[in-house]
């Protein structure tokens, strides 16, 4: 898919984007890239798992919901690619809002609601395209402080694209997901954004430019004494992928400073400068706990998030269109249990 094609279609990003099929091909997968009249595209990676082979759909397809013929005739593709590659069943999740509306389009294709969640389905979306000062001034009163309080601390955002970057990005990850209990990306995974994405895959990271009490509340004048945060201590990362009009906070991690110094603020609104300088219209803030769920593993990170202001927003959750009922089961079963066991 070309750049044409996801700026054709404004609800568009990365996930359905011909570098996206790169990096699915270089750790291991199979990408299948089709383009149709008017501009309608549809990426579709094949994905080999204990639980069975599927057709992956990510953020996609991109086409005109409203014309049921064009649709019928895509998805009647999408099928016959996915029986031709053996997989038991079709996993797509749609750039369209949750909504009954919607969601009876998804039923129009034989799609039901899949068991797991694909991409960042509920998430958070600052409008870059507003002045700075209104973007601070819809911040949660707390967001504000805490980016106001970085500076304070004198925090430093800085920002890299080296190899030896996302190298030390993936070191500090692990470390982060042992903490968190998360599952990071590995290795080849990181090297793929980087080598495909390259400038459109950017580590930003915050570290101390002034010695911290060890609480990480004020900056030390003159010699310290006992514990304290050295100066020039790395807090918080984040990759960042811009593509089209709209940038992404893929990933992240922390030190063991990052839940006493604001770095993730500060990395945040940096990064919202930033990208605003540079154009782009989107800002995502890229996966929050669903409404109403209190006990979701991310619901902590829905509160950070949401501070920053932004739209909430929620797409129709991830679909799937069923080919191997018999096999389709296990899937099933083996999902809904790791769902629960997750908390998702």
């Amino acid at each position: 898919m070309t750049k044409y094609n996801i700026l054709k279609h404004p609800e568009g990003n990365f996930l359905q984007s011909d570098e996206w099929g790169r990096v699915a091909e270089k750790v291991g997968h199979k990408a299948i890239r089709r383009e149709y009249k008017n501009g309608e595209s549809v990426l579709m990676i094949v994905k080999n798992a204990r639980r069975g082979r599927y057709l992956e759909i990510p953020g996609g397809p991109l086409i005109d919901w409203e014309n049921s013929e064009a649709v019928k005739e895509i998805f009647d593709d999408i099928k016959k690619t996915a029986k031709a590659e053996k997989c038991v069943f079709v996993r797509f999740r749609p750039q369209l809002m949750n909504g009954a509306k919607n969601l009876a389009k998804m039923s129009a294709v034989g799609a039901k609601p899949a068991p797991f969640h694909l991409h960042a389905q509920n998430t958070v979306i600052l409008d870059l395209t507003k002045p700075e000062d209104e973007l601070l001034a819809n911040m949660r009163r707390q967001t504000r402080y805490e980016v106001r309080r970085s500076a304070k601390l004198e925090l430093v955002v800085k920002k890299g694209t080296s190899d030896e970057l996302f190298k030390e990005f993936h070191s500090v990850q692990v470390d982060t997901a042992k903490r968190q209990n998360f599952i990071p990306p590995n290795m080849d995974e990181l090297e793929a954004y980087h080598e495909v994405f390259k400038n459109n895959a950017t580590i930003y990271y915050v570290e101390t430019s002034k010695n911290l009490t060890i609480d990480g509340k004020k900056v030390i004048e003159g010699e310290p004494e006992g514990e304290y945060i050295p100066a020039g201590t790395k807090i918080n990362y984040g990759l960042f992928i811009d593509y089209g009009e709209e940038v992404e906070y893929f990933e992240a991690a922390s030190t063991e400073y990052g839940h006493l110094v604001p770095g993730a603020y500060a990395m945040l609104w940096q990064a919202a400068r930033d990208y605003k300088k540079k154009g782009l219209k989107r800002f995502n803030l890229w996966g929050i706990a669903p409404p109403n769920q209190p006990n979701h593993r991310y619901a902590k990170v829905t509160t950070f998030k949401t501070g920053f202001g932004g739209e909430q927003v929620e797409f129709v959750h991830a679909q799937d269109i069923v080919i191997s009922k018999s096999k389709y089961l296990i899937t099933k079963i083996i999902e809904v249990s790791r769902k629960i066991k997750r908390h998702l």
